[in-house]
């Protein structure tokens, strides 16, 4: 078992950045594809990156393509969101998840996901 805690979150102008954490304890951070979703008020939770065991493959969805980027540390027991370029539209609870498999095409599913934190609220104004 893993648990995860989000940090970083917070308030920031249209155009601005943030970078995201998700610390993981328990078991090896290695054996874990990592990914983020996010969920806008109103709005059903949503994948926003994923990042295989090495760190080696990486998805996206569309609308972050560009400025958000993923990245982990497995020697910290660390993933990262990078945020540039911030929009309202971006303004949401983030949350990572761990799945304990290998990265599989469904990396952009909740189903895969054996463990998720508590969320981390980013809101952009505008």
């Amino acid at each position: 078992q893993v648990q995860l805690v989000e940090s970083g979150g917070g308030l920031v102008q249209a155009g601005g950045s943030l970078r995201l954490s998700c610390a993981a304890s328990g078991r090896t951070f290695s054996d874990y594809t990592m990914a983020w979703f996010r969920r806008a008020p109103g709005k059903e939770r949503e994948f926003v990156a994923a990042i295989g065991r090495s760190g080696g493959r990486t998805d996206y969805t569309d609308s972050v393509k560009g400025r958000f980027t993923i990245s982990r540390d497995n020697a910290k027991n660390t993933m990262y969101l990078q945020m540039n370029s911030l929009k309202p539209e971006d303004t949401s609870v983030y949350y990572c998840a761990a799945d304990q498999g290998y990265y599989t095409g469904d990396y952009y599913r909740e189903i895969p996901y054996d463990y998720w934190g508590q969320g981390t609220q980013v809101t952009v104004s505008s």
